[in-house]
């Protein structure tokens, strides 16, 4: 199948892209900048801003798309994030209804409708109506914590747990959650791409175990070889717990406070229908955390005094 991959140099993304090739698929991707993107082999690479629609046709080619992922968001928000976001999605559905894509396929977030979303959640199913409204059948994974090296809430996760043997958290340090390994996340991905039942309908994907957030990150520090002893704070807005994230991590001020707002909300698996149609073997939460760490570690600062690289792609 001929596959166009937007967002194809973040976290899932490079994942994806090599993936797909393996599965014997003819791959496009679509970058801003194609000197800084060293493509697998066989990677047809386009130059193209979402932002400025012009660029998008030759992404889309004549004729040269079946499918598409649309796996672009503004994790690190910023002002204005969510209209941008909402711009980038239209233009490419425009392109993408123009050029006849039978299929787009999307990763949201996880969370109920019903529910006060946080902001970050709510840019994410704004355009995941935006892309629902093209001519092209609309695929929607719903995932919560993606587990990674890469991954904006993972890093943030394994920042805490390598740096704090206490921890004074509010609240939502007991809400619930699903986590759900990469590798899980690119094989649900891949799966509904060849499951033609799959267009026009929306999944939740989760891994195997659900935990508080506690439970996440004890797991992950004693995965470091430490304990962690958590206290719970009968009062901490959202405001200062953002603000404590920015002190004792790396995270940037927008993504400080999109990952707090989004801890108030259960994000589980409540349909999983997708089990039936894409079965795949679920990485245990453990295992998930030790590849991740394990990718982690050659990032971090040397004893010699290297400067640490790691990244948070959205």
């Amino acid at each position: 199948m001929r596959v166009l991959v937007t967002g194809a140099t973040g976290f899932v993304g490079t994942r994806l892209v090599p993936a797909l090739l393996d599965g014997g698929h003819e791959v496009t991707a679509l970058v801003r900048d194609a000197s800084a993107y060293a493509p697998p082999d066989g990677v047809r690479v386009v130059e193209g801003d979402l932002l400025e629609p012009e660029t998008l046709g030759p992404a889309f080619g004549n004729d040269a798309v079946d499918a598409a992922y649309y796996l672009v968001h503004s994790m690190d928000g910023g002002p204005g994030y969510a209209e941008r976001d909402q711009r980038c999605a239209r233009h490419f559905i425009d392109a993408a209804s123009t050029a006849d894509v039978d299929r787009v396929l999307y990763l949201g977030g996880l969370g109920e409708d019903r529910a006060e979303l946080s902001e970050h959640l709510r840019s994410r199913r704004a355009v995941e109506r935006i892309l629902d409204d093209g001519e092209p059948a609309l695929t929607t994974l719903r995932a919560a914590i993606i587990v990674g090296a890469g991954s904006a809430s993972f890093e943030v996760v394994y920042d805490l747990s390598r740096r704090l043997p206490v921890m004074i958290t509010p609240k939502w340090v007991d809400t619930l959650c699903q986590p759900i390994a990469i590798d899980d996340v690119i094989a649900y991905l891949l799966g509904v791409l060849t499951a033609p039942e799959t267009a026009g309908e929306t999944f939740e994907i989760g891994g195997p175990n659900v935990l508080t957030y506690a439970e996440i990150l004890r797991e992950t520090r004693r995965q470091l070889g430490h304990g962690l002893r958590i206290l719970r704070a009968p009062v901490l807005s959202p405001d200062l717990s953002a603000a404590w994230l920015r002190f004792v991590t790396d995270v940037n001020p927008y993504l400080a406070r999109s990952l707090v707002e989004g801890l108030r909300n259960t994000v589980i698996v409540e349909d999983d229908r997708i089990r039936e149609i894409v079965p795949v073997e679920l990485t245990p939460f453990p295992v998930a955390v030790a590849r991740a760490i394990d990718e982690c570690r050659p990032r971090e600062p040397s004893s010699d005094g290297d400067t640490d690289t790691r990244g948070m792609s959205p």
